[in-house]
C-alpha cells in the first residue's frame, strides 16, 4: 500500500501532504497506545498535597493543559486537573482541589490507536493513562499524541512560528530555544562555554544544539526528556522527524535554589 501511495504521489495523483497523511493512517492501524505514549518517568504529574504555588509553578514551567494528579505514590493516579482549573483555586483558595479533579481514563498498553481514537473523540476525552499488563502505570496518552501520528507535529498556543526567532524569553523566565540554533548563538546568548571539540566542525557533523544535546545524550531525544549541559538545564518540548525543534532552556543554577 505504501508503495502505491508513492506512485500516486509520482504520478500527481496525490500530493505529498495527502502521501504523507496517508502512510501516517495506514501505520497507525498497525500502533498501540504503547508505541505512541509518553513513558512513565517522563510524565508530568502533580501532587494532591503540594501546595498551591508549587503546582501553579509546575503548570506554567511545563505549559500543559492537563496533568494527572497522584496521591502519595505516582502509581496512584486518582485524577485529571485541567489548569485552567486551577485558577479557580486562586480566586476561591477555601475549595478543596478534590473537587476539581476529573476521572482518569485508563487503557492498556495493548489497546490500538484506531479504537483509541474513536474512544477518545466518542467520550469527548484529551488524555488517557496507560497501564502495562501488570496493571502498573506505563505511560500517558493524548488525542495530540495519536492524531500527530498522522497529520505530524500539531503545534499549540504555546508553539511559536520559526521565523519568530531561535531564542525567546518565556513568562516564567525560562527561555525556549530551537534545535537548530548554532552552538555559538546559544554560548553567546546563555553566557556558557561549550566545549571547544564540539565547535570544531572538521571532528564533528553537527554545529546545532539539537545535534549537541543529542551526541551527548548518545541517542535522538524524545519529548519531556530533560539534560544538564554547560550550566544549564534542557527539556525536550517537541520533537519532529527524530529531531527536537524546541528546547525549553534555564540556567542549572536557577533549579537549584
Amino acid at each position: 500500500m505504501i508503495e502505491t501511495l508513492a506512485e500516486a504521489e509520482d504520478n500527481d495523483i496525490i500530493n505529498a501532504q495527502s502521501r504523507f497523511m496517508l502512510e501516517g493512517v495506514i501505520r497507525m492501524a498497525d500502533m498501540t497506545a504503547g508505541d505512541a505514549m509518553v513513558a512513565a518517568p517522563r510524565m508530568e504529574l502533580l501532587s494532591i498535597d503540594a501546595p498551591f504555588d508549587e503546582l501553579l509553578h509546575q503548570v506554567i514551567d511545563t505549559a500543559h493543559s492537563r496533568f494527572p494528579v497522584y496521591e502519595d505514590d505516582r502509581e496512584n493516579i486518582i485524577g485529571i486537573l485541567m489548569a485552567k482549573d486551577l485558577l479557580k483555586l486562586q480566586r476561591a483558595p477555601e475549595l478543596n482541589i478534590r473537587a476539581l479533579l476529573r476521572p482518569a481514563v485508563f487503557v492498556p498498553e495493548s489497546k490500538g490507536l484506531n479504537d483509541l481514537l474513536r474512544q477518545f473523540r466518542d467520550n469527548r476525552q484529551h488524555l488517557a493513562i496507560v497501564i502495562d499488563e501488570f496493571g502498573r502505570t506505563a505511560g500517558l496518552i493524548t488525542i495530540e499524541d495519536v492524531l500527530e501520528e498522522i497529520v505530524g507535529e500539531i503545534e499549540d498556543e504555546f508553539d511559536i512560528e520559526e521565523e519568530a526567532g531561535d531564542i525567546f524569553g518565556l513568562a516564567d523566565q525560562t527561555y525556549r530555544v530551537s534545535g537548530d540554533t548554532s552552538l555559538e548563538r546559544v554560548s553567546e546568548a546563555f553566557g556558557v562555554k561549550l566545549n571547544p571539540d564540539v565547535l570544531d566542525a572538521e571532528t564533528h557533523d553537527f554545529d546545532t544544539i539539537g545535534g549537541l544535546i543529542a551526541h551527548e545524550m548518545g541517542h535522538v531525544p524524545q519529548r519531556g526528556e530533560k539534560f544538564s549541559l554547560s550550566g544549564l538545564d534542557f527539556v525536550v518540548l517537541h520533537t519532529r522527524g527524530g529531531a527536537v525543534r524546541w528546547f525549553k532552556v534555564s540556567p542549572t543554577s536557577r533549579n537549584k535554589k
